[in-house]
């Protein structure tokens, strides 16, 4: 069981409750990997990789929906794209 946050908006410790919510699922992430080989500095690089990734991806979404957006008023107000 994940606990969410005390309430929905933001609040002071907020990044804290959401670490703690998240360590018990990531020592098992970490303790599963090494178990079947991977050494910890392997899986704590991989990790932040995947991470890296998470960001790039999300950056790139978030362009594209903005073009998007621009295209779709562009095509709305009767203008070329």
């Amino acid at each position: 069981m994940i606990n969410p946050p005390k309430r929905q908006d933001e609040y002071q410790d907020r990044a804290i409750d959401c670490q703690e919510a998240m360590e018990p699922g990531f020592q098992a992430i970490v303790d599963c990997m090494i178990e079947v080989g991977w050494t910890r500095g392997e899986v704590l690089r991989s990790l932040k990789r995947l991470i890296a990734a998470d960001n790039m991806t999300q950056k790139e979404n978030a362009k594209l929906e903005t073009q998007l957006a621009i295209a779709r008023a562009m095509l709305r107000a009767g203008k070329p794209l």
